[in-house]
């Protein structure tokens, strides 16, 4: 089987900020991760979520977009599917040990092993702002 990873891009409701967690060699990302066998890959987004920030809110319905990359040299390319939710920048953020998360305004640019997210997770803001989440 492929691999499958999935994220989530947690948004406060203003559509401002977006959690991230600093990786350590993939510089500041959406938490996230592999997808385990027999877990749907929303499932998966969820509980990676939960793992590396502590935060369990409702992901939206629909997918928020699709890539296939690699996530590291040598490594296999991989089907990652990125999902969405709204969260409460009051709710304290627990981080895994050596991966700290913090919200990012998304005005700001960051560092990333992905710089093209920056631009993606933008549009769909903007998206979700105009009342349209698809893509």
């Amino acid at each position: 089987m492929e691999p499958l990873g999935a994220e989530v891009w947690v948004l406060d409701a203003a559509l401002e900020q977006i959690v991230l967690v600093r990786h350590p060699w993939r510089g500041l990302v959406p938490p996230g991760g592999k997808v385990e066998p027999g877990e749907c890959p929303r499932d998966g987004a969820a509980r990676e979520l939960a793992e590396e920030t502590g935060l369990r809110p409702p992901l939206l319905e629909r997918p928020a977009a699709v890539a296939v990359r690699s996530f590291g040299p040598g490594l296999p390319r991989t089907l990652s599917l990125s999902y969405a939710a709204i969260g409460d920048p009051e709710q304290p953020l627990i981080a895994e040990d050596g991966q700290p998360a913090a919200w990012m305004r998304l005005d700001q640019g960051w560092d990333s092993c992905f710089p093209d997210d920056v631009l993606r997770i933008r549009q769909y803001a903007g998206r979700l702002r105009s009342g349209s989440s698809a893509w």
